[in-house]
């Protein structure tokens, strides 16, 4: 039976992803910063909650002993994610980058680091790292996609940034499976429901890579058609 570990679970993306994989037969780890939300969405699909923050070296590795006494996990999913602020460009301040990369993109680098000794020890280490075609610069150069249409430079940056942790992760662990997921324009909080996806649109790719058993290639980002452009 394969173990999985989402964090953001208890909610939108990640709340659909754990149920989709509860559905196809995994033992999924929920993790949640707030306790009570957390346990609530866990038991509502009947998975498991662990607390964890991924902006905080100390929770995260609570919630790897935690996990790692239990037996431990063959995929972890990267999925918590921040916006950030919304203001003009011109009036970000290095201390909203701080915030936004702190979840965004030194949470993947804290969970990797805390989960690698305990993927090693799956027969089918899995890594999947949330992303956005946001972070592609192929996509927001395109006048025809949505991405186009977006200014924002901290998040944009940021899941640039994701994608390429990917690939050197890909390469730096080549024992394990570690490949990038791109949910697309879909409607959660996240966007104020104004995306044109539905929420189970939004986690094919996730759910995907998640289900591969170990096989297939590393290093890719790939949305719910394939392969996408970076």
């Amino acid at each position: 039976m394969t173990t999985t570990l989402i964090t953001g679970a208890n909610k939108s993306l990640g709340h659909e992803t754990a149920r989709r994989l509860i559905e196809a037969g995994h033992t999924v780890w929920m993790s949640a910063r707030d306790p009570e939300r957390g346990q609530r969405a866990a038991d509502a699909l009947g998975g498991r909650f662990v607390q964890l923050d991924v902006t905080s070296d100390a929770s995260v590795a609570r919630a790897a002993e935690t996990i790692a006494a239990a037996g431990g996990i063959d995929v972890l999913i990267n999925n918590a994610g921040v916006l950030g602020p919304t203001r003009p460009a011109a009036e970000l301040t290095a201390e909203d980058a701080l915030s936004v990369y702190d979840t965004n993109v030194f949470g993947i680098i804290r969970m990797i680091r805390a989960f690698a000794p305990i993927l090693r020890r799956s027969t089918a280490p899995t890594i999947v790292n949330v992303t956005s075609g946001l972070g592609s610069f192929s996509a927001v150069h395109d006048p025809e996609r949505v991405e186009f249409e977006v200014l924002a430079p901290l998040y944009t940056s940021s899941k640039s940034a994701v994608t390429m942790l990917t690939v050197q992760y890909a390469r730096a662990f080549p024992e394990m499976r570690v490949n990038a997921a791109d949910p697309g324009y879909t409607a959660t909080d996240f966007n104020g429901h104004g995306g044109h996806q539905t929420v189970q649109e939004g986690t094919d790719a996730i759910v995907e890579l998640a289900t591969r058993d170990g096989k297939g290639p590393t290093g890719t980002y790939i949305d719910r058609f394939g392969v996408a452009p970076f």
